[in-house]
């Protein structure tokens, strides 16, 4: 598998992370004694040790420039000094506390069936199947967007950038934009993160680790679907979803 055979097909995972639930999330349409759900499970599956599952891939790599860019994405996360934020898991947080969320309730979340699922396929490909794979999941799977491709052809969509006060937590949920610190960070710092992203992936993966790369970017693709079904089910969505599929017919 050639460099460009192995660009294209991370490109295809990539554009399948696409969720049918997401636009209801998007415009507002779960109860909001409901919300929680989805922000806790996000929270507990991999944005509270997003830090640590950088560490994963970089202490496994022999590489030392692969390193030093994973440290840099890794300093960020764990501290925000390079943005002159903060910890990035304490700045999602701020979503909840914006919201009027119980903040105790993400300090023991209780992982749902499939999320507990996918957190465990995210334990396993960092640590026990080597760097490539361990940085591909963290950050292209975790980190990237179905708008990859347009993160390396300008002729492509990137991802959209539409103003704070449309941000739907604001817009349907009456969450203070002040509370939007961690999103006018990933702003602020995405398009960095891309181009490391696949500068690593494509430059430095040796051609024998490919074909591995893409296998565990499949499963990971496939618990994350399955997990954000159970996500979507719990926070009322499949019902809805049945009711206007019956309404149309």
């Amino acid at each position: 598998m050639n460099r460009s055979e192995f660009k294209d097909s991370l490109l295809r995972v990539m554009e399948r992370k696409v969720h049918w639930a997401w636009p209801a999330f998007t415009a507002g349409m779960v109860p909001r004694d409901l919300l929680h759900i989805h922000l806790e499970q996000e929270y507990a599956t991999y944005v509270r040790d997003f830090p640590v599952l950088l560490g994963r891939a970089y202490v496994q790599c022999p590489n030392p420039h692969v390193r030093q860019a994973l440290a840099e994405n890794i300093y960020e996360e764990e501290t925000g000094k390079l943005s002159g934020s903060g910890p990035h898991p304490q700045l999602f947080l701020e979503y909840p506390r914006g919201l009027g969320m119980n903040l105790d309730r993400f300090k023991h979340v209780q992982l749902l069936p499939a999320a507990a699922e996918f957190r465990a396929l995210l334990d396993e490909t960092t640590t026990g199947h080597g760097w490539a794979v361990a940085t591909a999941v963290t950050t292209l799977f975790l980190e990237g967007t179905e708008f990859e491709r347009g993160e390396l052809d300008p002729g492509y969509p990137r991802r959209p950038r539409p103003a704070l006060r449309d941000h739907p937590l604001v817009k349907h949920y009456d969450l203070p934009l002040e509370c939007l610190a961690l999103h006018r960070v990933h702003r602020a710092v995405e398009g960095g993160h891309r181009k490391a992203a696949w500068h690593l992936m494509l430059d430095y993966v040796d051609e024998r680790e490919r074909p591995a790369v893409l296998h565990w970017m499949g499963q990971v693709l496939h618990a994350w679907l399955h997990y954000r079904d159970e996500v979507a089910e719990h926070c009322g969505l499949e019902q809805l979803a049945q009711h206007q599929v019956r309404k149309a017919g």
